[in-house]
């Protein structure tokens, strides 16, 4: 089996970060074609490197999984791991299969940009409400959404909102206590005792009411199919995403990591 094989090659050189660094480098081919034109493939290479140097967890991963996020945020066209927000490639410990593994999340704003690629909305927003904030949420026949920030000292963050507009004039909004989005993401988030849910809560909670809205807005199946990618964890790769048989990052051995027959594709789910 390819995981077996990959486990072999880490053991042989007790460094899953060399590991990992030679299979950036024979995905490149993939890379390039998912990439969009805006973002160059060294470029992207750059950011996961980056990121596999500045969170050290990350070189514990299996490094199918840190792979499989990677070409996740290649694919959507989304940076990981940057100070844009747009996408997370973060390690967890996978209880089930005893060990460390990459899982791919997108962002507010990624998910924000995805939304406005789809071409069908003019408007795309979630804001937190504070307890000196004036707020006022109305459903039913006649919904009404009104958010006034307070001008001085705003308080405790105490509900998030997300809405969207359509350019046919059509719209839709939700509303969720803060108390609701953690209880939400303890429940669904693998990696919710660490990574954004830690370090910039607030994002992540208007990401979950921003997700939640949109299953409402009228997007294309595109977007639906970027969204699905949220909180994956792929644990294989199939054989034609590499260029090349994976070698060390110094290249002194070569290392296969894949059967010619191809593999079966990881699980992994997240809702938040």
């Amino acid at each position: 089996m390819a995981e077996n094989r990959i486990q072999n090659a880490v053991a042989k050189t007790n460094d899953n970060t060399k590991t990992i660094r030679g299979l950036i480098k024979s995905a490149e081919g993939e890379i390039k074609k998912a990439l969009p034109s805006v973002m160059t493939p060294e470029r992207f290479s750059r950011m996961v490197t980056t990121a596999l140097t500045t969170n050290p967890k990350l070189g514990e991963c299996s490094p199918m999984s840190f792979v499989g996020a990677m070409l996740a945020a290649a694919q959507l066209g989304l940076e990981p791991n940057t100070q844009l927000g747009q996408a997370y490639l973060i390690p967890y410990y996978n209880g089930k299969s005893k060990r460390m593994e990459v899982q791919f999340q997108i962002g507010y704003k990624g998910l924000i940009d995805l939304a406005y690629r789809s071409g069908e909305v003019e408007l795309v927003q979630a804001q937190i409400v504070y307890e000196n904030d004036e707020f006022t949420c109305e459903f039913g026949l006649e919904p009404k959404l009104k958010h006034v920030p307070a001008a001085g000292d705003r308080g405790k963050p105490v509900k998030v909102y997300a809405l969207f507009k359509t350019k046919s004039g059509g719209y839709g909004f939700d509303v969720a206590s803060m108390e609701e989005i953690r209880q939400h993401a303890q429940r669904y988030s693998k990696s919710y005792g660490s990574g954004p849910w830690q370090t910039n809560f607030e994002e992540m909670a208007k990401k979950t009411a921003l997700k939640k809205v949109l299953k409402y807005a009228p997007l294309k199946s595109d977007f639906v199919r970027g969204v699905a990618q949220d909180g994956t964890v792929h644990t294989e790769i199939s054989a034609d995403v590499l260029d090349e048989p994976v070698v060390y990052a110094d290249d002194e051995a070569e290392i296969p990591v894949v059967d010619d027959d191809g593999v079966v594709a990881g699980e992994g789910e997240d809702n938040a």
